[in-house]
């Protein structure tokens, strides 16, 4: 037996508070003993959210061409800039002018994921509140727990739609996190709702971190950004991502949004941000951001918006499974998650096994994200259509 030698290093002990594995961890090692317990099992996963559809046309033509630039003496770069090539900081300004909303290139700080934001935007504030909502995306709850921060919860259930409100909420300062589509619940804020959001983090000198991924998913009159709304921009940090939208999710760019106008107790956090991205990351690669500045171009979301037509027609395929067995969810309208109430009988992980073994369909267990979440399921409409209508046709005979 190993003999283990005590040591006098202090190691992080708020490590100690997270859970032993990551929910989709805990998924794919079910998954793998289910497989290898039946080698001719065909499994369909409905539970990460991972894309399947190719990179469109116009970003595999600039990946091309940054390529062939980085062959040549007089076009290679080495290191990108910390906070994101100009063309790719004046591409998302462009982008959200879209939406009627007006930034400068130098409040963009581009990155390789909006989970590693979300994680690391702690680092810039001290001992604060952190308000998280009940379920959450588990890089927001466990990120702050890493850091030892004080966590309380505003929760989100089917009685308020799954979009809690401040109204009850004590006046104090807090950290704020907000997700909208929401991730793992589908529901979308409307500009009435984040207006209260707003007019709370101002009135009690609170700072919102929106998290804002899935917006191209949005249809209908909603916000695709929280900036839509009058004093966002002295309240709110938005993070968002191409993982979605284009397909990105093994190519790896996002971007968090600081506006100038976000100044606490004199010192403006796009500074802080600039700092602590300057020492700790090396920027994306050129030919990333490249691809990033096609997709985010006319052509390129052009091209963007059938990848996610394809998408919403999945979660509409799933739906109809949903309805057609009396199944109360939400989402699926401009998300592509569904949340949907487990039948009777069932919590959240067995339900899941329940699905896995009667159907070989896989989804993820409301339960991973939040108290609130447990007696809920989460189904992703990112899977190919065939294996889309394959699994709504097992979802059909099992439900």
């Amino acid at each position: 037996m190993k003999e283990f030698i005590t040591m006098s290093i202090k190691l992080n002990d708020n490590y100690n508070n997270v859970k032993k594995s990551y929910l989709f961890s805990e998924i794919g090692r079910r998954v793998r003993t289910y497989r290898e317990a039946h080698p001719d099992s065909n499994v369909i996963s409905l539970g990460i959210g991972d894309v399947t559809l190719p990179l469109t046309p116009t970003v595999i033509a600039a990946l091309h061409s940054a390529t062939d630039e980085m062959s040549k003496k007089e076009t290679f770069r080495g290191y990108a800039p910390e906070y994101g090539y100009d063309f790719a900081r004046n591409a998302i300004v462009s982008h959200y002018a879209e939406y009627g909303v007006t930034l400068s290139p130098d409040e963009i700080f581009v990155s390789d994921g909006a989970k590693s934001d979300l994680g690391n935007i702690v680092e810039i504030f001290g001992d604060n509140e952190v308000l998280i909502p009940d379920p959450v995306y588990p890089v927001n709850y466990d990120s702050n727990v890493m850091s030892g921060r004080r966590i309380s919860f505003i929760n989100a259930t089917k009685e308020n739609n799954f979009l809690p409100m401040p109204d009850e909420l004590p006046r104090r300062s807090m950290i704020i996190y907000m997700c909208s589509p929401n991730n793992p619940t589908g529901a979308v804020y409307s500009k009435e709702q984040l207006k209260k959001w707003v007019s709370f983090a101002r009135e009690t000198e609170s700072v919102i971190i929106f998290d804002s991924a899935y917006e191209a998913y949005i249809s209908g009159n909603y916000p695709h950004s929280i900036y839509e709304v009058d004093g966002a921009k002295s309240c709110a940090i938005e993070i968002c991502s191409l993982s979605k939208t284009a397909g990105f999710t093994g190519v790896r760019f996002a971007w968090t949004v600081m506006p100038s106008e976000l100044i606490i107790n004199g010192v403006q956090l796009a500074q802080m941000w600039a700092r602590r991205q300057a020492t700790k990351f090396n920027g994306v690669s050129y030919i990333i951001q490249r691809a990033a500045a096609a997709a985010l171009s006319p052509e390129g979301m052009a091209e963007c918006r059938e990848l996610v037509s394809y998408y919403m027609k999945n979660a509409s395929i799933l739906s109809s499974v949903l309805k057609e067995k009396g199944i109360w969810y939400t989402g699926g309208v401009s998300s592509p998650y569904l949340w949907l109430k487990c039948p009777d009988g069932y919590d959240s992980w067995s339900f899941f096994d329940y699905l896995l073994n009667n159907a070989e369909v896989v989804g993820t267990p409301g339960s991973g994200f939040g108290a609130q979440g447990e007696g809920y399921f989460r189904l992703t409409s990112f899977g190919s259509r065939e294996a889309t209508e394959e699994a709504a046709s097992r979802l059909r005979r099992v439900l």
